[in-house]
């Protein structure tokens, strides 16, 4: 694809990964409606890949235009060289927003939560062992988060009617 801005995609043929992946679908077509692309008017055809990488094979294959997969995956993939770059590129990054989290049980002892939320916290990049639980992750840290940080994903839901009140 010529495509150097997500306008530059209309009419063109797109994938998404799974249909039911945050990052490889639900917010990356959030966010093409909120930049005036709706995938089923704009796009010539839209396909479901089912994975990340497999989106990515497909754009570097020519198969489809243009497609969206998680920041990271994208990275690993070049870092293990599993990616030409002389035949992708990323021509747009959605805005942040939450996506990953670890979540424990209601039922389970505040002080016991306490100690798992202050353990992930804790996770030092510098520190080797550390390193290998967060590089597990293909994170650099753990942040806190809570229910309302999850707004956007649950409106981006609503929006393509995955959840009805």
């Amino acid at each position: 694809s010529q495509a150097k801005t997500i306008q530059d995609l209309k009419g063109a043929t797109f994938a998404f990964g799974s249909v039911s992946s945050t990052s490889g679908h639900l917010m990356p077509r959030y966010f093409l409606l909120q930049n005036g692309i709706d995938p089923e008017k704009d796009f010539a055809k839209v396909a479901f890949s089912g994975a990340h990488d497999v989106t990515a094979k497909w754009v570097e294959a020519g198969k489809v235009d243009g497609g969206a997969l998680n920041e990271s995956i994208y990275q690993r993939l070049v870092e293990e060289k599993k990616l030409d770059e002389s035949k992708v590129r990323v021509i747009w990054t959605t805005p942040e927003y939450y996506d990953y989290n670890w979540t424990v049980r209601g039922d389970l002892d505040p002080a016991l939560v306490a100690r798992i939320r202050a353990a992930f916290l804790a996770l030092d990049p510098a520190n080797p062992e550390h390193r290998a639980i967060l590089d597990l992750q293909r994170t650099k840290r753990f942040i806190p988060t809570a229910p309302e940080s999850y707004r956007s994903i649950e409106e981006a839901a609503r929006s393509a009617g995955l959840i009805k009140d």
